[in-house]
């Protein structure tokens, strides 16, 4: 025997939810589209002035002087691949949005790491939260961004953050309580209060595994950018979603293999710093 059960108008509810927020917080949410867009076009112009070969040597310096030469070799020449398949703006654009959603994303991971490390409670609270960001498609995502958004960078940002923020906010608490606690008891015994414990010993020694969230954090807002195309945003994702409505194959690979690019060279920068 069948038993019926009735419909659960959960999407109604988001809606009213949506509708109520854009009565009451529009104009803060207008105040935040406005600051993500010029801070997104502020760090585009750094990147874009120069020449594009000053922007390939500067970022090769830096691989050199946190890793090796080799890194700063392969930077030179995977940048001038980018540049010879003609998508050096769309691959800066693309770099615009990930720093900026990854520095907001670590902004707001670290700390709720730390409570999460200091606080039971706030672990389990926390816990199934980051569960449903990580899990539910990203797509899902851009839906309410773009209604409370608009078209374009912000809510393709807005959904990298909520979907790349879960691995900052786990390995923070991870790191945090895989501290020796003989280390932060000695701490204690020596009079220290907990905030200097936590700044001089728990987070320099925690300090590789959050790097390594970091390092995750990155990852996965560029495996965003695609999907951040859909919505406007440009960049490298929009090439891709251009190409499968042209059906291009060419242009694809091309704007794909960029992608791939700017990964390994932000990947080799900040997985060096999680060995250290």
């Amino acid at each position: 025997m069948e038993i019926p059960v009735p419909r659960i108008p959960l999407g109604d509810w988001i809606e009213v939810i949506l509708d109520w927020l854009l009565a009451t917080l529009g104009g803060f949410f207008t105040v935040i589209r406005n600051f993500l867009e010029d801070l997104y076009e502020l760090l585009l112009w750094v990147l874009m002035t120069p020449e594009w070969w000053i922007i390939t040597l500067v970022l090769a310096g830096l691989g050199w002087w946190l890793r090796s030469w080799q890194l700063a070799l392969g930077t030179v020449i995977g940048f001038i691949l980018i540049v010879g398949v003609n998508q050096w703006e769309n691959a800066m654009s693309t770099l615009s949005l990930v720093t900026i959603a990854t520095l907001i994303a670590v902004v707001i991971a670290i700390p709720l790491g730390i409570l999460g490390a200091k606080s039971y409670t706030a672990s389990k609270i926390l816990r199934p939260i980051m569960d449903f960001m990580q899990t539910m498609p990203p797509m899902v995502y851009l839906i309410p961004a773009l209604v409370i958004f608009r078209v374009g960078v912000v809510p393709g940002m807005v959904a990298t953050v909520i979907f790349a923020m879960a691995p900052g906010v786990r390995f923070t608490e991870l790191g945090i309580r895989g501290v020796d606690s003989e280390v932060v008891e000695a701490g204690k015994a020596f009079g220290s209060p907990p905030g200097k414990i936590l700044r001089q010993i728990q987070l320099p020694l925690a300090m590789p595994t959050i790097m390594a969230g970091v390092n995750q954090v990155i990852m996965l807002s560029l495996s965003m950018v695609v999907i951040a195309g859909m919505v406007g945003a440009g960049g490298l994702g929009g090439e891709v979603v251009a190409s499968l409505n042209r059906i291009n194959a060419g242009l694809g690979f091309e704007s794909g293999l960029a992608v791939v690019i700017l990964a390994m060279y932000l990947d080799r920068l900040t997985s060096i710093q999680a060995k250290t």
